[in-house]
């Protein structure tokens, strides 16, 4: 996986204060083991269209990002979770938005011995050529 990722520590995501988060340049979602949001970046805020009072304690799945609520992302986010064998999860994704689909590549990111939450981080690459649903 390419862009902004390979040049951020992804494994250093967990421990970044507010302003770090802000900075990185990516969207960066923590969220614990349900989806409740504890954290949404600057560069999310900014993309998503969404302000911070907006999300916090909303779920990511249910309230915030609807499309993603479905096995190829939150049932894989579930399995990242319940799994000892990783810490970093890359994929891609199609978010299907009201302004059209758009392609990302995505990372779940968590401490080893952290299993009750975990970093959505988002890297908006194309908009999606097709409109099926994800």
């Amino acid at each position: 996986m390419t862009h902004a990722f390979d040049e951020f520590d992804l494994d250093k995501v967990q421990r970044l204060h507010d302003a770090e988060l802000d900075a990185a340049p990516f969207g960066v979602i923590v969220v614990d083991r349900v989806g409740t949001i504890i954290e949404y970046n600057a560069y999310e805020r900014s993309l998503a269209g969404i302000g911070t009072r907006n999300v916090i304690g909303r779920n990511f799945f249910n309230d915030v990002a609807p499309c993603t609520a479905i096995r190829e992302f939150q049932g894989r986010f579930g399995d990242f979770l319940d799994s000892q064998d990783t810490s970093i999860e890359p994929f891609e994704f199609i978010f299907t938005l009201a302004r059209g689909p758009q392609r990302v590549s995505v990372v779940f990111v968590r401490l080893a011995n952290d299993q009750d939450r975990a970093t959505i981080c988002v890297i908006r690459t194309e908009v999606a050529e097709s409109s099926s649903p994800s």
